[in-house]
């Protein structure tokens, strides 16, 4: 077991990471679980749990102070380059602990909790975010804000948030009608997003109607189902390209009962623009808005983001 070996080694890198910055000043705070703990009043060294977080951190300008990332954290590009501390589901407690961080940054819905509960018995701090959809994400960005003393750009990360939300909400009011709509997540098997998504959140903002709605949060379709669901848009989100999404397209352009085959609505969309908690889902939502309403979308009103 690789625990055995961190009996001796963790208690010396313990000491090292943290006698350094004994003197720092600390804080209580509470995290968005819920959770009291003790924090710097300024970290130096941080590590991010998850792609999400990486993101939102080098959107406050605050990437000086990043330490170690989980794979695939890559936007932005330079991100690529940092020290990797394992996968936001498999994260190395060894490699972690290896670098001194005096702040780590969680996420509930991916990482391990064993791995969370046993850094904290290692005394090093984490604090766990829990976005769940776009308020809370915004909640996210002000927490994580305040807690690297970045408070001034966080808020106005917000308020631009607020702002393109309002924008999407002026153009759909003149919608006539809210088109069904199915996303598919991935390539296969057939997995849409149910309610308590963010891109079920995203489809609604964007005038559509999602028709995986009131199923569970992914389930699953057979391909029977979606064609009796009979979508007049059909989004499949991937980080494929090429051949595979044509591929994929084709075979379901033989079905030309459906709607969205018949009207050639079918359309491929990067997934991390939905998949990610960060300020990036209003970067999705204006693409669902041009691809469910194409008739209301106005690319004056969005040159600020081209």
């Amino acid at each position: 077991m690789r625990y055995k070996h961190l009996v001796i080694v963790l208690p010396v890198l313990i000491f090292l990471s943290f006698s350094a910055g004994a003197q720092s000043a600390v804080k209580k705070t509470t995290d968005q679980l819920g959770r009291s703990v003790m924090l710097p009043d300024n970290p130096q060294r941080i590590i991010s749990f998850a792609p999400s977080i990486t993101e939102i951190i080098y959107g406050l300008g605050q990437e000086h102070r990043l330490a170690g990332v989980t794979r695939f954290s890559d936007f932005p590009p330079e991100a690529v380059k940092l020290p990797k501390v394992g996968s936001f589901v498999r994260l190395d407690l060894e490699r972690i602990v290896a670098l001194k961080p005096d702040l780590c940054i969680a996420i509930k819905d991916g990482n391990p909790r064993a791995v969370v509960e046993r850094l904290g018995s290692l005394q090093v701090p984490v604090y766990v975010v829990n976005p769940r959809d776009l308020d809370s994400v915004m909640e996210t960005v002000i927490e994580i804000g305040a807690l690297l003393n970045a408070g001034k750009k966080a808020k106005s990360l917000v308020q631009k948030m607020r702002f393109r939300i309002q924008r999407v909400e002026f153009l759909v009011a003149k919608a006539s009608n809210r088109p069904r709509v199915f996303y598919q997540v991935g390539i296969f098997p057939i997995v849409s997003a149910g309610s308590d998504t963010f891109i079920h959140e995203l489809i609604l903002l964007a005038g559509g109607k999602n028709l995986a709605e009131g199923t569970t949060r992914y389930p699953r379709f057979s391909r029977e189902q979606v064609l009796t669901l009979s979508p007049e848009v059909f989004i499949i989100t991937s980080m494929a390209r090429g051949e595979v999404f044509e591929r994929v397209k084709k075979e379901w352009s033989r079905w030309t009962t459906i709607p969205a085959v018949r009207d050639q609505r079918i359309f491929l969309v990067d997934s991390s623009l939905f998949d990610r908690p960060t300020p990036r889902l209003l970067d999705g939502l204006e693409v669902l808005v041009r691809l469910i309403h194409p008739e209301l979308f106005e690319p004056e009103l969005f040159e600020d983001e081209q």
